[in-house]
């Protein structure tokens, strides 16, 4: 099948100035990568939110990710309920809307020109919840208390490791692990060299990935950076993972402060 969908409408033109706009053009310049790779069966449908959902994606790397961070966190790619709706990592639609507020960006999200039948992109009119990122915002949301995504936002990011999201005949949602050995070593070997590239933009001193894969892959990726950064693994709350319907946000707050990442979440006290 062909690589992607069309060709990026949106190019660097317009980005904002400083962080924020160095780190858009990052994931700009992996997009126009990605193309150049096919991917045989049994992928059907590539969705890149990137491109359709580019506003509230845009509007998310502008208002959270315009200072340096200690800490990234890292997800693998978009699922079909959330970012794939919303173009925010662990994008489900009610987090994005009401705790993140990026409400009025998502009326604007279009859709991708090939669609399954069976998962299309509805943005707010999405009804469907998806539960990793309900699990993953809701713990933060937590955490965070009453200062709300500042307290979070303030020292870390949430970025996905792969930008796009792979369907099946029947419209499943294929991790990259599923996919055929050849193109999903190049697809994450472009991945993994702009996961570099961003931890050193961002200044991070810790990639904390969500899931094994993740993880798998951020150490390969940054062994060779030079680059003093330590990678964590926090459990993948997905409803696959038999952990994580155990408790999932119990275990995921142990997580965050046996390696002091819960302690950054703190309100700072008044000079």
């Amino acid at each position: 099948m062909e690589s992607l969908v069309e060709p990026d409408p949106f190019g660097g033109d317009g980005l904002p100035e400083g962080l924020a706009g160095r780190f858009l053009q990052e994931e700009l310049d992996l997009n126009a990568r990605l193309k150049g790779i096919e991917f045989p069966a049994p992928v059907s449908y590539i969705y890149n939110p990137l491109e359709y959902a580019w506003e509230p994606h845009r509007a998310y790397v502008e208002r959270y990710c315009c200072s340096p961070k200690e800490v990234l966190i890292l997800g693998m790619n978009p699922g079909p309920f959330g970012m794939v709706q919303t173009g925010v990592p662990f994008g489900e639609l009610e987090s994005v809307r009401d705790w993140l507020g990026l409400g009025p960006e998502l009326a604007s999200v279009s859709r991708p020109p090939r669609e399954h039948p069976r998962r299309p992109v509805l943005g707010l009119g999405c009804a469907r919840s998806e539960v990793s990122g309900a699990r993953f915002w809701g713990l933060f949301r937590s955490l965070c208390g009453p200062p709300g995504p500042a307290s979070l936002f303030r020292h870390c990011f949430v970025h996905n490791l792969c930008p796009l999201a792979f369907l099946g005949p029947s419209g499943r949602n294929l991790t990259p692990a599923e996919l055929p050995a050849g193109p999903r070593e190049e697809l994450l070997e472009c991945c993994g060299d702009s996961l570099a590239r961003a931890a050193q933009l961002l200044g991070v001193s810790t990639v904390l990935a969500v899931g094994r894969l993740a993880e798998q892959r951020a150490r390969r990726a940054l062994a060779g950076s030079g680059a003093p950064i330590r990678v964590a693994v926090l459990p993948h709350p997905s409803p696959r993972n038999a952990r994580a319907n155990r408790g999932w946000q119990e275990v995921a707050t142990t997580v965050l402060r046996e390696l002091g990442i819960a302690q950054l979440l703190e309100i700072p006290a008044d000079p």
